[in-house]
């Protein structure tokens, strides 16, 4: 029997890939990275490396010269045997491995913020130049897609997947209901409502939460109420927010989190009308378990 010490290194890498994946899937925190709706793939990815482990445990003792000719040194097989020469080429392949990992387990994932809201420019230019899609309800037509969500070991639920009846109810609602509550389950579709026509709002009163951004050139009364919508992974991460103004909005620092009463008015701003919120009562709040908003996803009945 050999011991192969490269074999030894890459079990012990995947190894640790399967803790890593363990310990986010263990405490939730995988929301923070990807949108619920992929939770069920990253369980999949767990497993290959999970088994991918075991295999590679196989590999580090073997019989000498068991499952290979015996040729010369100018023979090559296209694969690796695991007892080659460790090099700077080797050692290089091995650190871009381990560098995901280490970051994994030594930094703690950050919350999207305000940092990363002026780093995408001008939030009410993003408005008027956005994409609808993003904001859409995706359809879902095989119910087995729910049950991605049905995992008791997840804390973080996404409760986005409405049926068709249930969105058309809540959409009816922002124009019917007295106050409108911009609700996380289906912030997207009513922030795109409010902002495609502002007029049509105007004089209703709105309930919303969210973070303290402010852009260059605000008054001291004005201050945007954001929230992040998550589409697949924090990659693709875009910033929805509504001008909001109220005494003492400049006492406030970037990212607190408030929840806000008032009524909606039509404002310019930068040659955009814009919706804004008069607010009549604000308070701070802690920031919420799941910060982040997504898309509806409605099920084709």
């Amino acid at each position: 029997m050999k011991f192969h010490l490269q074999h030894f290194i890459k079990a012990v890498i995947l190894g640790v890939f399967v803790l890593f994946f363990i310990d986010l899937h263990s405490t939730g925190t995988i929301m923070k990275y990807i949108n619920p709706k992929y939770e069920n793939i990253s369980k999949l990815a767990a497993g290959i490396f999970i088994l991918l482990f075991f295999i590679q445990l196989f590999r580090i003792f073997q019989r000498k010269g068991k499952g290979h000719h015996h040729c010369g040194p100018s023979c090559h097989h296209g694969h690796d045997h695991g007892n080659e020469q460790f090099n700077l080429s080797r050692l290089f392949s091995y650190s871009v491995m381990v560098f995901p990992i280490i970051t994994g387990f030594a930094f703690e994932p950050a919350i999207l913020n305000s940092t990363i809201a002026s780093n995408k420019g001008s939030i009410f230019s993003q408005v008027n130049q956005k994409e609808t899609s993003p904001l859409n309800e995706t359809t879902l037509t095989d119910k087995e897609n729910i049950d991605i969500y049905s995992s008791d070991h997840v804390p973080l639920v996404n409760n986005n997947y409405l049926s068709n009846e249930e969105y058309e109810k809540k959409l009816s609602l922002l124009e019917q209901s007295e106050t409108i509550q911009m609700q996380d389950d289906i912030f997207g579709s009513y922030y795109e409502a409010l902002n495609e026509n502002p007029t049509e709002y105007v004089g209703r009163t709105i309930q919303m939460s969210g973070f303290v951004f402010k852009e260059d050139g605000f008054n001291s009364n004005q201050l945007v109420l954001s929230r992040f919508m998550i589409t697949h992974c924090i990659a693709d991460a875009s910033i929805l927010g509504i001008l909001t103004e109220f005494e003492g909005a400049n006492t406030l620092k970037e990212d607190t989190w408030l929840e806000i009463e008032g009524v909606l008015d039509v404002t310019n701003y930068g040659g955009y009308e814009i919706p804004v919120i008069k607010a009549t009562g604000w308070k701070v709040i802690d920031e919420p378990t799941e910060p982040y908003v997504y898309p509806v996803l409605t099920l084709a009945e």
